[in-house]
């Protein structure tokens, strides 16, 4: 499914069908890119540097990754927080999302209350809750960074430190994202998740 993420080119115009639902005058792939990052960097203030505390069980709920992805998005597009009607080249069929978001609600409660069951540490939890979000691809656009900074919302709440991703921005075209994706198709071809939690800690 990870397969088919194409690297974006940031001198690219928007196209009419790019700009459906922008709430502002954005003409470049790469002026998106700014205004989507200072919106994510309002959203990121809000969830770890206000007086806020994550809880697990909140932060896995379908209300509150909803809320998160509204916030990162809403002054930029008018779908933000909205998930997609139409079929995409990634994710699940439109009509599956719901169905999968409670389904995975549903799992992730399990592998923190049974983790001598599941094997899973906290890292690997967050990591393949992120890898899950990602994989249903719930809103048009977006998803990527929503589902990693949701991972990084589930680590924290848990008590870890937020996971590093490279640490540059994943949006660009290069070596580190390569890797990102690398990484994702491990986990997609052969459900190793060695190079995620790897790349995710780097």
């Amino acid at each position: 499914m990870t397969d088919m993420l194409r690297e974006p080119d940031d001198a690219t115009p928007l196209s009419e069908e790019d700009r459906q639902g922008l709430l502002l005058p954005v003409l470049s792939r790469a002026e998106l890119n700014r205004v989507e990052a200072e919106n994510i960097s309002q959203a990121m203030s809000w969830l770890f540097f206000s007086r806020r505390r994550l809880h697990p069980e909140s932060v896995i709920r379908e209300a509150w990754l909803k809320q998160l992805h509204r916030r990162m998005y809403g002054q930029v597009w008018t779908w933000a927080g909205h998930y997609r009607t139409t079929e995409t080249n990634l994710g699940v069929p439109y009509w599956q999302v719901r169905i999968d978001m409670r389904d995975l609600e549903a799992d992730v409660r399990a592998w923190l209350t049974n983790a001598s069951a599941t094997r899973y540490g906290h890292d690997e939890c967050a990591v393949r809750f992120g890898y899950r979000l990602v994989v249903i691809h719930p809103f048009p656009n977006g998803n990527g960074r929503w589902s990693r900074l949701a991972a990084d919302a589930l680590i924290v709440a848990l008590g870890g430190s937020r996971f590093a991703w490279g640490g540059a921005s994943l949006t660009e075209t290069g070596q580190l994202r390569r890797d990102y994706l690398t990484a994702l198709r491990a986990a997609d071809a052969a459900s190793d998740f060695g190079p995620l939690l790897a790349f995710a800690r780097s």
